[in-house]
């Protein structure tokens, strides 16, 4: 799908016509520079590549210093490929937020929140309570049976345990688009989207 990379802002809210109080994100989006157009004959699929935010020159390596180069545009911090642009671009074009002004609803894929090792409650949303006669003074939050006996006499994978929670690509399908701000590159999404303030996002028709 088109679409642009961008960065999170963070939240808000705007009133909506009707006066209510509509919680929203706040998006920069672009400006993207084309970086690469991929086709059928050279690369076995059709789609363009994105660069978004400035880089160092000194901290990028030669190898993609060479890539941008032969695009003819700066080093780029972030790249990213979409695909069924209905519009033919050419190496070098800058695309902006307009891309999203007859949009209605977009998809935003991003990375979550990490929050390190968690127990099971937290990660898997067990009920944690359980019986709290005969005796169990400190097994409230505690998982219970992972399921190894005399046989098979293992724990079977996939089993719901503690462990590490967050960090993980999330796509949050079909978020409405409330304003489009052109000026100042911005898009503002009604509810929110995944992860934290400053986070790269990317963001599809």
């Amino acid at each position: 799908m088109p679409g642009l990379l961008g960065k999170k802002i963070g939240m808000t809210s705007v009133f909506s016509a009707d006066g209510k109080n509509v919680p929203c994100t706040v998006i920069e989006v672009g400006p993207c520079v084309v970086t690469q157009i991929k086709s059928v004959e050279k690369d076995g699929y059709k789609a363009v590549q994105l660069g978004f935010q400035e880089a160092k020159e000194k901290n990028t390596p030669k190898p993609m210093m060479g890539h941008f180069e032969k695009a003819g545009v700066t080093p780029k911090r972030h790249l990213a490929e979409f695909k069924d642009f209905e519009t033919e671009y050419n190496l070098g074009d800058v695309i902006t937020v307009e891309l999203f002004n007859d949009s209605t609803f977009v998809d935003v894929v991003g990375t979550s929140k990490g929050k390190g090792f968690q127990g099971v409650v937290k990660r898997h949303h067990f009920n944690g309570v359980g019986e709290t006669t005969h005796g169990q003074h400190n097994r409230a939050r505690k998982p219970g049976s992972i399921g190894a006996c005399s046989y098979p006499a293992k724990v079977f994978k996939g089993m719901r345990m503690a462990g590490r929670l967050g960090g993980d690509r999330v796509t949050a399908q079909n978020l409405q688009v409330l304003k489009v701000i052109p000026e100042h590159n911005l898009l503002l999404i009604k509810g929110s989207v995944p992860g934290c303030k400053g986070s790269i996002v990317l963001i599809e028709k």
